[in-house]
């Protein structure tokens, strides 16, 4: 059974609707316009305190004397670990309109809240407890935007849905910002809820009544709310994302060829002094494996991590540890290079996952064919709540 694949990577072009159109430049302008505090300078708007606003076009089509526009806003900061990035879909008579309604809905969605977060406007305040540590946040969201029939009637806070699980998706950042997603034509839905950009699989159950509800047979309907979270103190943790990738690449790198226990050793002694702290480099050498498995044998799992530390279990989110999507970003882009499988195989090989998971499979099938029936189950088959693991370092304390 071939437990290993392929993804096919290759790229939709869309046609450009008309050649002489820069929708960039329109965009550009239309934010420069309704950003009364912002700057247009070398292809980006400069804001107060330190924000950067930046945009990409997708997709751009010419249907019906229609323009449809996809723009993807990118907000950045210093204290951002990771880029805001906000994905709209616009429409107009002409492209300055389908520009100007990115620009409404981008402003309604994101910026208002981030506005809020600047200026410290009615904040909710989020106490969070995390592995015996705590933080406090205060959190900013007010604004929605509604498409559709969904219009009519007073709007939903979306983040209601979930308040009391919020706190259990934060952990020690300066930043953290939810975006909650809901779309529904027909009966096709879309519930997506994302932290920092990174998918919440577990939140998605909180909306699905809510969607179910609505009555798109005859048109499409959309409600997206976004969410920022300051924490009050400032940043504490010792390292920085670029140690934390810098040392994901040199794993990924050695675990190719790392054939017996000394060779592992060795590698985890030079990481050790190339990250300087310890607990870092455990998680390093330890999700990159995990995390190599999980996006190549196709299992789906949940947002938790659990903390084994003794007889105890200590279960947390996955969005709670800042090195966890740090070291997938980096997984992500080594896989992009479409690395030769043997790689793939010798780094996946050394996951406990993938060595649980070979002899759930290997077991139900065995208890299949005994049974006389024709089924073989396969990774794809199986759903894992979260990623155990287990740190030997004495007082080890997770950012």
């Amino acid at each position: 059974m071939a437990l290993f694949k392929k993804k096919n990577q290759t790229e939709e072009k869309a046609p450009a609707a008309e050649k002489n159109i820069d929708c960039k430049e329109l965009v550009l302008a239309a934010l420069d316009k309704k950003m009364e505090k912002g700057n247009l300078y070398d292809g980006c708007i400069i804001m107060p305190r330190g924000f950067t606003i930046d945009v990409k076009t997708g997709r751009v089509e010419d249907k019906d004397e229609v323009k449809l526009m996809q723009v993807i806003f990118i907000v950045t900061h210093d204290d951002f670990d990771e880029p805001l990035i906000d994905p709209v879909d616009a429409q107009g008579k002409t492209f300055e309109e389908a520009a100007k309604m990115a620009v409404e809905i981008f402003y309604g969605g994101v910026w208002h809240p981030l506005d809020q977060a600047l200026y410290k406007k009615s904040p909710i305040h989020i106490p969070v407890t995390y592995l015996n540590q705590r933080y406090n946040f205060d959190m900013y969201a007010q604004s929605i935007v509604r498409i559709g029939a969904a219009e009519k009637g007073q709007p939903t806070m979306l983040v209601g849905f979930i308040k009391n699980e919020i706190p259990k998706y934060l952990g020690s950042k300066k930043y953290y910002w939810l975006r909650i997603y809901l779309a529904k034509h027909r009966d096709r839905e879309i519930i997506e809820i994302r932290i920092n950009g990174s998918v919440c699989t577990e939140l998605s159950r909180f909306f699905k009544s809510y969607v179910d509800s609505w009555n798109a047979e005859n048109t499409f309907i959309c409600e997206k709310q976004y969410a920022i979270f300051v924490q009050r103190e400032d940043d504490q943790c010792p390292f920085k994302k670029e140690t934390v990738v810098e040392g994901a690449k040199f794993v990924v790198e050695k675990l190719i060829n790392v054939k017996n226990n000394d060779e592992y050793m060795a590698m985890a002694n030079e990481l050790d002094q190339m990250v300087g702290n310890k607990d870092l480099s455990a998680e390093i050498r330890i999700f990159v494996p995990e995390i190599m498995a999980k996006l190549t044998l196709g299992y789906q799992e949940g947002d938790s991590l659990f903390l084994l530390d003794g007889d105890n279990k200590i279960e947390f989110k996955k969005t709670q540890l800042r090195s966890y999507f740090y070291i997938q970003q980096v997984i992500l882009e080594f896989l992009n290079q479409r690395p030769p499988q043997e790689a793939v195989q010798s780094i996946v090989g050394k996951s406990v996952a993938f060595r649980e998971l070979r002899k759930i499979i290997q077991s139900a099938n065995e208890k299949a064919k005994a049974e006389g029936k024709n089924a073989e189950f396969a990774p794809k088959d199986m759903f894992v709540p979260g990623t155990a693991y287990k740190v030997g370092n004495e007082n080890y304390k997770a950012w």
